[in-house]
């Protein structure tokens, strides 16, 4: 019993460093197309650096504060969600426990165990640490490792800023007839290389996910660059 306990702490711990990094992965994915995108449409409209960067900033800023606030955002909603569940199961074990030990055991009855086995389990569970057992056996939660919103907030930031780095660094180092170009491919082969990094982290077919990232960020580019194109030609 401990020895397969100790395997899926280990595997629950595993997933959770894999959702971080595929989270991370995504964020710089989102900072690199977004900003692509802003900053390749201003090279339509004007070859000036200064406009460029200046462009570039002001993206790689807004994008990264909206993604750190709007993941603070979501994190904290989880994690207010999270603590009024160990409330309302603290409560339940305060005022029922014969009926939560019960509850305890027919959950462990449906994860395969016998009848026997379960209520021995839950009872061993339940002297431990009761709220413990019924959080991540019931609730799917460990009250040990809640969720911390800024944690995830200052993730979101760093990932959409390195992401966003690329694009505005290739579009105002380069000589001004070079900037397209290089911010083109660069952005691109960015993009294979989150697109397959994300798609291996999930399991999935690396094939599709590039295509779909790379096309993405492609079509993100063209649309704004003609944007620019037509904008800079009307003096807009």
């Amino acid at each position: 019993m401990s020895e397969a306990t100790h395997d899926e702490a280990h595997k629950g711990a595993l997933g959770s460093r894999l959702n971080w990094l595929r989270a991370g992965v995504l964020g710089a994915n989102d900072g690199i197309v977004s900003t692509a995108g802003l900053v390749v449409g201003v090279a339509g409209a004007t070859d000036d650096r200064n406009a460029l960067l200046t462009a570039g900033l002001a993206g790689l800023l807004a994008g990264s504060m909206s993604m750190a606030a709007g993941e603070y955002v979501s994190v904290s909603t989880q994690l207010d969600s999270e603590k009024a569940a160990l409330a309302a199961e603290r409560r339940e074990l305060s005022e029922q426990p014969e009926a939560e030990l019960e509850e305890l055991t027919e959950l462990l009855e449906q994860r395969g165990l016998s009848r026997d086995v379960a209520r021995e389990a839950a009872q061993q569970l339940t002297e431990r640490d009761a709220l413990k057992a019924h959080a991540r056996v019931e609730l799917g939660i460990d009250p040990d490792d809640l969720t911390n919103p800024w944690h995830a907030a200052w993730a979101s930031f760093v990932a959409f800023t390195v992401g966003a780095l690329l694009p505005l660094l290739a579009i105002v180092l380069p000589p001004s007839g070079l900037r397209l170009p290089v911010t083109v491919v660069s952005v691109l082969a960015s993009l294979f290389v989150t697109g397959w990094v994300s798609a291996r982290l999930g399991s999935a077919d690396p094939r599709h996910a590039v295509l779909r990232n790379m096309a993405g960020g492609a079509l993100a580019m063209g649309v704004t660059y003609l944007a620019g194109v037509l904008l800079g030609a009307t003096g807009a």
